[in-house]
């Protein structure tokens, strides 16, 4: 009885692992993430628009290279506010909390979206605006902004995929992405442990691997389970 007691928990933990792998991977591969900001914010992309203070989803839609497709949703994921495009950007120090920067505005100005670090990643999105609106945010910071000239409030999301990207100094003119962007040091690996979806509260004022089939470890769950059964029933009969 104890060893069919036994093989019944091994069995149901073995389920419930099955079901919950498949889910992590998701969450590791879009970085999914919960922010809350406390006043409006500018956001860029296809819908670029003043957010107003509130919880939004932040998610990946796609991930190359040299660039990612960042999507912001409401809340409950029923409203799709922007879909940007970001090019990655390394930090030295990497932190297990997310952390979102914003570019200075005037006072009584909305702060400008400018990145989004996941957390335990040293890979974040810079985020990357239309160009007029990259030379005035430029100007009124006084530091270069990523920029794109196709018109991105009419662009599809396959258009974003190659979108050309350049720097624009206060000036108008461009400069250097590396004045915007950090490359990543040599030999240097992203660390691959990450937490799941996480919940953040923001105060307004290495290209991403594609999630792997678990069928290869569905499969390898269920042989160790057939072989551990098999011990169980091997030991009940001889202990008879």
């Amino acid at each position: 009885m104890k060893l069919r007691k036994g093989l019944g928990i091994v069995m149901c933990l073995t389920v419930l692992f099955v079901l919950i792998v498949p889910a992590a991977m998701a969450d590791d591969w879009n970085r999914k993430t919960v922010i809350t900001f406390s006043g409006p914010v500018e956001v860029p992309g296809v819908g670029a628009q003043t957010l107003p203070a509130g919880t939004y989803v932040f998610k990946i839609l796609d991930s190359q290279s040299d660039r990612h497709i960042v999507q912001i949703f409401n809340q409950e994921e029923t409203h799709l506010f922007t879909t940007i495009l970001a090019i990655p950007n390394y930090r030295l120090k990497t932190t297990d909390k997310t952390v979102i920067t914003f570019r200075e505005r005037p006072v009584g100005q909305p702060e400008a979206l400018r990145a989004w670090f996941y957390p335990g990643h040293a890979w974040g999105e810079e985020f990357v605006y239309a160009k007029s609106r990259a030379i005035e945010l430029a100007k009124e910071t006084n530091e270069p902004v990523l920029a794109t000239p196709i018109e991105l409030a009419a662009s599809p999301i396959e258009a974003l995929k190659t979108a050309p990207v350049e720097a624009v100094a206060p000036t108008g003119e461009p400069v250097e992405l590396a004045q915007v962007v950090e490359p990543p040091p040599v030999a240097t690996a992203e660390p691959v442990a990450v937490p799941a979806t996480e919940s953040v509260t923001v105060a307004a004022a290495h290209p991403l691997p594609k999630t792997a089939s678990p069928l290869p470890l569905i499969a390898l769950i269920g042989l160790l389970t057939i072989g551990v059964g098999l011990a169980l029933s091997l030991i009940s009969k001889r202990t008879v």
